[in-house]
């Protein structure tokens, strides 16, 4: 009895939540849970609320209090989602962090982290599953009215089910239909989820004894004998592997599908259809073996040593030192005490390529996470990661955010690239240092690796700050590539150009294909042309959004932005002078694949750059084929740069370096020698030496020098003293202010209140308000400040409570109205 009335009275507790909304706001927003909720509510659980006028939301639970909000009264939750938490309080106190340290709001941080079909709110659209058959009679009511006006609308807002059900609680309703695969869920509707179906043959249990199946082959063998193949396949299929499917069967026996549907219809097989993970590996995946070099093992043991003293090493190994199976090593290591592994990879490009080598070692334990997925395929990472059935997580920048339980160990690869930075929106966080925050939460390692490492990084290894291995040799004894550097200028001058490609150039790239070598060929920008001309007024089309000229598409036939996306039809007469003399000037990835084909007409071409891996598979169909050497030339800007590993890519040709020398940041001169070095790098991987010609108008550039002596130290320490007189990182931090409005005069006023206002507590350490380079985008103009502050002498902590006062108070003010302030912490 007296148990009775304790469990009473704890069930009629007055609770509340603090909750994060998806939303930018400020503070966590509170509110009352129902009494029947009580024994149901938990930190890291989904509830459904109300904020603002009517508008639904899907929170996560952050703490559970009796106190009520002293400023205003609790509004109560509508529905608690989840059976147990999607959430960890690990993950939770991770947001925060990032929140504080990148001065955001946790509602912004919780938008990156979670995948959309997680985050129901009442604008979110809904759809039908349209590849996915259902019975529609085990359906409840509600359940087929939503299903019902999908048939009639294709797409639905939460809101609209709202209405169509006459009740606020319709998001359990909508996870049940999204769980049954019945719905796909998506803020993004472009990408259609379809289940990964594969039909699976069986022997008809009548024919396991040896008569009967002798009689089944005499018939077969008179009246179809391409049947008959097909059984005697199956049966040598099946004495190799468990499970034998119906696409295997067709390629070992050589019958065509109509022969296996003769069969199935025959009951000769059974056929199965099975809804399998698309993110899973079959379980028998043969364990592949490889033995590491002498440098390698050295290497892997420095690694070990140094982890056990250090939380953070950096593995400092030349392109194609094998750095790879050093990681692999450590995985298994790490698994055998059943703790997590995340490899983190900068691009998709790189993740696709590595996970076909990495599933060969670890088969189902791997899973796969980044943006190219859709919503329930990311859904289905989450939870298998939560459930700790993932060991090993491999992916992009957002894979920090997964709910891992114990992660022992994070591979940072390519540590130095800036897609780990996230620039829009907020959080604006970097992946790399974010992942070593992560790590130390779980008392975890981290290993970051680069041929040639952020100097940060490379800055707080030589200070011992971090752990420091290096690998000096290609595996397997391969050199590192022969370097030629040709003058463009010298070559026009002595008329010896084919349009972008020098003489050296061409007769390497005649050579490695008469050898049935490939050739990589990098220009560092998209498109046709960057820039439309008129020869008589110089007048150039520009974007009516951005303060940027308009880069000509030829796949397309438009001027396209590539900051907001904006297209238009290209003149034919200048719309200034009405001349019709209009030309390109400059040239990108598609103008150097197009000339190539005319120069060389029966190579195969191929390019790789953001507008030909837009959808979901050209990515992998392109790496494919360069791997099969279906493509003898490809052409690509910097995503040919970054891991890729051929064995007969022997020729690499950097069409134009100065694009990337020329650039007006203090980081360019690091940029540029990370691109040259890592372009060069694909080439002769294995066995025979590869060569790169570098094409410029400077070949004296001390960054070109600094690469053909592959001399990444005097380019590290020659930066650095400029970076100490200039006050740049690492011997500062940086926390660039971007203040943007519709209207200039405004937007001057205000940057120039809130820069006088940072002077007053932090005086010459505010550079600006200045113009960026491109000082309009999406129709907001724009002015930058920056704040430099020294790395040991102040707190960055306080300076930036400093900062969020100053940004607060301005918001306060009539003069914000209409104004954005973005802060940027460590910006790229």
């Amino acid at each position: 009895m007296l148990e009775f009335s304790e469990g009473l009275q704890a069930h009629r507790k007055t609770l509340f939540v603090e909750v994060i909304l998806p939303l930018a706001i400020s503070r966590n927003y509170t509110y009352r849970v129902p009494f029947e909720m009580n024994n149901a509510i938990a930190v890291g659980k989904r509830v459904v609320v109300q904020f603002g006028k009517s508008k639904l939301y899907t929170a996560i639970v952050s703490v559970i209090t009796e106190h009520a909000p002293e400023k205003y009264e609790a509004k109560y939750l509508i529905e608690i989602l989840d059976d147990k938490p999607i959430v960890t309080d690990r993950q939770l106190k991770f947001w925060h962090w990032l929140a504080e340290y990148y001065m955001c709001n946790e509602g912004e941080v919780m938008n990156a982290a979670l995948p959309s079909a997680l985050k129901l709110a009442s604008e979110t659209k809904v759809m039908l599953n349209r590849d996915y058959e259902y019975d529609r009679a085990q359906l409840n009511d509600k359940e087929f009215l939503i299903t019902e006006a999908l048939d009639i609308q294709p797409e639905l807002t939460v809101s609209d089910i709202v209405k169509l059900l006459g009740q606020k609680t319709v998001m359990p309703i909508l996870k049940a239909l999204f769980e049954k695969n019945i719905i796909n869920i998506s803020e993004e509707v472009s990408e259609r989820y379809k289940p990964r179906r594969r039909t699976y043959l069986t022997l008809n249990p009548e024919y396991h004894n040896q008569e009967s199946l002798k009689e089944l082959f005499i018939i077969l063998e008179k009246r179809a004998p391409k049947q008959a193949d097909a059984v005697l396949a199956y049966i040598k299929l099946s004495r190799q592997q468990k499970a034998v499917t119906k696409n295997e069967l067709i390629e070992e026996s050589g019958s065509g599908d109509s022969s296996i549907k003769s069969l199935i219809e025959k009951e000769v097989f059974i056929a199965e259809e099975r809804t399998i993970s698309r993110l899973g590996y079959d379980e028998d995946d043969e364990i592949a073996n490889f033995v590491l070099s002498d440098a390698q093992q050295a290497a892997l043991e420095e690694v070990q040593d140094q982890l056990k003293e250090k939380d953070v090493v950096l593995l400092h190994g030349v392109t194609s030192s094998g750095k790879t199976q050093i990681y692999i090593r450590l995985i298994e290591e790490m698994m055998s005490t059943g703790k997590q592994v995340l490899y983190l990879l900068p691009e998709i490009a790189l993740t696709t390529h590595i996970i076909e080598r990495l599933r060969v070692y670890f088969g189902a334990n791997i899973g796969v996470y980044h943006s190219r997925f859709n919503d329930n395929e990311r859904v289905e990472v989450w939870q298998k990661v939560l459930n700790n059935e993932y060991h090993v997580v491999l992916g992009a920048r957002s894979s920090v955010f997964l709910p891992f339980n114990d992660l022992g160990l994070i591979i940072v690869d390519e540590e130095h690239e800036t897609s780990y930075k996230q620039y829009d929106p907020a959080p604006r966080y970097n992946a790399r240092d974010a992942a070593i925050y992560l790590a130390n939460m779980h008392k975890g390692k981290v290993l970051l690796g680069s041929a040639t490492p952020g100097f940060e990084t490379y800055f707080n290894a030589r200070n011992h700050k971090f752990g420091l291995v290096e690998l000096n040799e290609r595996y397997g004894g391969v050199q590192l590539p022969l370097v030629e550097v040709v003058s463009i200028a010298e070559e026009t001058k002595k008329k010896t150009m084919q349009s972008h490609f020098t003489s050296v150039l061409m007769l390497d790239m005649e050579q490695a294909l008469a050898n049935k070598e490939q050739v990589i060929l990098f220009q560092n920008r998209r498109g046709y042309a960057p820039v439309l001309m008129c020869r008589v007024c110089a007048y150039t089309p520009k974007c009516i959004n951005c303060d940027v000229s308009l880069t000509y598409h030829k796949h397309s036939g438009k001027l396209h932005c590539h900051y907001c996306g904006y297209k238009e039809d290209t003149p034919s007469v200048c719309p200034a002078c009405g001349s019709t003399h209009l030309e390109y000037k400059g040239f990108g990835t598609e103008k150097v694949e197009d000339e190539l084909s005319v120069i060389m007409p029966d190579v195969r071409l191929a390019r790789m750059d953001l507008d030909t891996t837009r959808s979901r598979n050209s990515l992998q169909t392109i790496l494919n084929n360069l791997e099969e050497k279906k493509i003898d030339i490809l052409v690509g800007t910097q995503m040919v740069a970054k891991g890729l590993d051929f064995a007969d890519v022997t020729v690499i040709g950097i069409i134009n370096a100065d694009s990337l020398l020329k650039y007006p940041d203090y980081r360019a001169n690091e940029r540029s020698y990370q691109m040259l070095a890592q372009v060069s790098g694909r080439a002769g991987r294995r066995g025979k030496q590869g060569k790169v010609v570098i094409q410029t108008y400077d070949p004296g550039h001390r960054v070109i020098r600094q690469v053909i002596a592959n001399d990444y130290a005097d380019l590290y320490f020659t930066e650095m003293e400029e970076r100490k007189s200039f006050k740049y990182p690492p011997y500062y931090r940086i926390i660039n202010l971007d203040i943007k409005h519709k209207n200039p005069e405004i937007l001057y006023n205000q940057a120039e209140y809130l820069a006088n206002e940072l002077r007053k507590h932090f005086g010459d350490r505010v550079i600006g308000p200045e113009q960026p380079l491109i000082n309009r985008i999406r129709n907001y103009y724009i002015k930058s400040i920056m704040l430099k502050f020294e790395r040991d002498t102040i707190s960055i902590v306080k300076a930036k409570a400093i900062i969020r006062d100053v940004i607060t108070q301005f918001q306060t003010t009539k003069l914000s109205k209409g104004g954005i302030v973005q802060p940027d912490v460590d910006p790229y």
